[in-house]
């Protein structure tokens, strides 16, 4: 009996693989097997680039020596710049998202050296404490008041916002009457009724923060962070991309976001009080992509007994290439409108 007599009959035998030939597995495999070395390979980019931005914060944080003061309210830290001015004092308050707004104002302080100027950088922003949640507009206002009060500020100051900050203004000249002189608008946001429902907040942001996908970036297009033109310093451009790196998507500004609408409609309940003289500066470039931008601030000011509105050349930031302007048309406003 020969050996292939004790091999069982199939009904299906299987064909003998033969020299130099190899089984096949089928084209998903391979392709899953791609997929998986595709996959794994960009868990592992993502974790070497995780660690380099936690590395290179570190060394960053080590090297850039923060700018302005910490003043602690009963919700935490806020980082306050002030530029040291002798005239009449002056608060500015940032648009949403700004990530360092005492370096993104800079070139309008230095042509405000006639006043004093104060910038408060809120929860989320520049050095202040960045996991302060809770951003209603009433929080957000009743700070300013409590950072002002322990910087002893008690005369009535002006008030000047960029963007979300024109909505700060709107309603801090509501909740605290006679501590405003004059409100500056920087393409400020108008108040707008709409709902008061408070949205989810996102960590999308924060997660591309802490895998260091935006530091790759802002690093690969800094255009997309840096302000056009050459009104910042070397020094400034450092502090701007650092304090993007290290504050993007926090929560504070996450929530701030997720409650825009709701602090817009609480701000609408009451127009800007009738005596408190207002400038506010509006960008051609929003008006000219926003069709009802410049109605609806010539309707907020309708009320208003003193109130002057300039539209210069520029983007929605026009502090970046319009301070000069800027700062000759606030000081002759004030000169003319505010006593102190």
């Amino acid at each position: 009996m020969s050996l292939i007599d004790h091999i069982p009959e199939t009904d299906s035998p299987k064909a003998p693989v033969g020299p130099g030939k190899k089984h096949r597995h089928p084209r998903w495999r391979r392709a899953l097997r791609k997929a998986g070395i595709v996959v794994a390979s960009l868990l592992v980019l993502l974790v070497i680039s995780s660690l380099a931005n936690v590395a290179i914060t570190t060394a960053e944080k080590a090297d850039l020596v923060p700018y302005g003061q910490k003043v602690s309210i009963k919700a935490g830290d806020i980082n306050v710049y002030r530029n040291g001015g002798s005239g009449p004092t002056m608060v500015l308050l940032s648009g949403y998202g700004t990530p360092a707004p005492a370096v993104d104002f800079a070139p309008l302080i230095r042509t405000l050296d006639n006043f004093d100027v104060i910038v408060i950088e809120g929860f989320g922003y520049g050095y202040s404490d960045l996991a302060v949640t809770n951003r209603s507009v009433e929080k957000i206002t009743g700070e300013i008041h409590e950072v002002l009060d322990r910087l002893q500020v008690n005369s009535p100051v002006i008030l000047a916002g960029h963007s979300v900050g024109g909505l700060y203004t709107h309603y801090y000249a509501n909740a605290y009457p006679g501590e405003v002189s004059a409100i500056i608008g920087i393409d400020p946001m108008t108040a707008q009724a709409s709902s008061l429902e408070v949205g989810q907040p996102s960590t999308i942001e924060s997660t591309l923060a802490s895998l260091g996908l935006v530091r790759i970036a802002t690093t690969i297009a800094p255009s997309i962070i840096q302000p056009p033109g050459t009104a910042y310093t070397t020094h400034e451009r450092e502090q701007t991309a650092a304090l993007t790196n290290w504050n993007f998507g926090n929560e504070s500004v996450s929530d701030e976001w997720a409650r825009i609408g709701a602090n817009s409609t609480k701000a609408s309940a009451q127009p800007i009080p009738a005596d408190i003289p207002v400038l506010q500066f509006l960008s051609s470039e929003t008006i000219e992509s926003e069709p009802s931008w410049l109605r609806d601030h010539q309707a907020e000011l309708a009320g208003v007994a003193t109130h002057e509105l300039e539209v210069l050349d520029g983007a929605h930031y026009l502090h970046w290439t319009q301070s000069p302007a800027m700062a000759k048309s606030i000081s002759a406003f004030i000169a003319a409108h505010v006593t102190h």
